[in-house]
């Protein structure tokens, strides 16, 4: 009898620990290359359709588009970060100016 009230009580532990611990995953959005490179390649599928009045057209198409979307994509996030580094750094001259001897603490 004390066995089983041991190994239950591990046991609850255990499922009580497990099932504290266990989140859901967040899910994450499509990035702006991926993006671009869906909104190209259909842009680019559709207007090579019309101009090569075929399947070959539209495949070529599609894949510029695809090309040209991600790099389009490519250039916002470059610049998406670029412009969080220089909000960062006057943060820190802003900050460095307001208390000249302490740590950023960020």
């Amino acid at each position: 009898m004390k066995k089983l009230i041991i190994f239950s009580g591990l046991l609850m532990a255990l499922t009580t620990t497990v099932n504290l611990n266990a989140r859901a995953q967040e899910k994450k959005g499509l990035s702006k290359q991926g993006k671009g490179a869906i909104i190209g390649g259909a842009g680019g599928a559709v207007v090579g359709g019309l101009i090569g009045h075929n399947v070959g057209g539209a495949l070529i198409g599609g894949a510029i588009g695809a090309g040209g979307g991600y790099v389009i994509g490519n250039e916002a996030t470059r610049r998406d970060q670029k412009r969080k580094r220089a909000a960062y750094l006057q943060r820190r001259a802003n900050w460095k100016r307001a208390h000249p001897n302490r740590a950023y603490p960020y």
